[in-house]
């Protein structure tokens, strides 16, 4: 476990460039940041509010979802997000130029309501992008989010799946029919069969979200985050309180817990010549990592 850059704030959404370079945001900041290999920081555009998820699409843009901003807090040596920010400017799906870090906004709202909470993305192979929702905690009260698709030139928005329990990190099977979401506070993978680009099939309408089926809960106190695909279909998903990556394979069993000492382990990508080495955003402690991993990563369409 190797660290390449520290100092970082609140750095999530992985994406590991041909160049050797990891992209990624900055929550706190407010940044879409360049990880250069000798663990050099530079902004590639300030965005403001809560930018999350990240990922690149069929243009070769970033797409970035934005959570609208936290308010912060420092608790046993840790950045820890709170509730929604005093200055919350609204949740939004954004897109970046890497070129130019020029960016502009895609969506604010879905079929007249407006998106809370973007948290995390993945394209598919037709060019649209699953994301999810977390919406925002304020005081007394949590948003009811869920699961959306869309398409990367603004012409399509939709409301796929509702409610969700705080979801959060979204992935697809290496073969793209099954797509997978985590619940943070449920500490629960769901999965659903894609039938076409923006629909899904389900197994059921009485146990948990519509349609979902169970992939895993873990036990105990554990709280999840983003996730990544391996190229086995396994899904590596940020693991909190109980910091670090946990692998459960497609059939549920929990294969094992890659401990990274930062309880606030907020994601993963992969990267390198093999997709042989695992970039991980510690965001407690404001480091990015890299890790040699047992398997080869999934390789994104994008």
């Amino acid at each position: 476990m190797r660290e390449i850059a520290s100092g970082l704030e609140f750095p999530e959404g992985p994406v590991a460039m041909a160049d050797g370079s990891v992209l990624l945001v900055e929550i706190r900041r407010g940044t879409l940041s360049r990880v250069a290999p000798d663990g050099t920081v530079g902004v590639v555009a300030e965005l403001g509010g809560g930018p999350n998820g990240a990922a690149i699409g069929p243009d070769g843009a970033v797409y970035v979802c934005n959570n609208g901003g936290f308010a912060w807090h420092h608790v046993e040596g840790l950045s820890v997000p709170g509730t929604q920010a005093p200055d919350y400017s609204g949740g939004r799906i954004e897109r970046v130029d890497p070129a130019t870090g020029k960016a502009s906004v895609l969506y604010t709202h879905c079929e007249g309501r407006p998106l809370r909470g973007p948290n995390d993305l993945v394209f598919d192979r037709h060019g649209g992008f699953w994301f999810t929702d977390h919406g925002k905690i304020r005081e007394r009260e949590r948003d009811r989010t869920g699961l959306f698709y869309a398409r990367p030139d603004g012409s399509l928005i939709r409301e796929v799946v509702f409610p969700l329990d705080a979801p959060n990190g979204v992935g697809l099977s290496p073969d793209g029919t099954t797509l997978y979401v985590a619940e943070t506070f449920t500490g629960r993978v769901w999965r659903w069969r894609v039938t076409a680009p923006g629909e899904l099939a389900g197994e059921s309408m009485l146990a948990g979200p519509p349609g979902a089926a169970l992939l895993a809960g873990l036990p105990g106190y554990q709280l999840l985050d983003s996730l990544a695909v391996d190229g086995a279909g396994n899904v590596c998903v940020a693991t909190l309180v109980h910091g670090g990556i946990t692998v459960i394979a497609p059939d549920g069993r929990v294969l094992e817990h890659v401990a990274t000492g930062d309880p606030l382990t907020t994601n993963l990508c992969f990267g390198g010549p093999d997709l042989r080495t695992a970039y991980v955003t510690c965001s407690g402690t404001g480091r990015l990592l890299a890790l040699d991993w047992p398997r080869p990563g999934l390789r994104l369409v994008y």
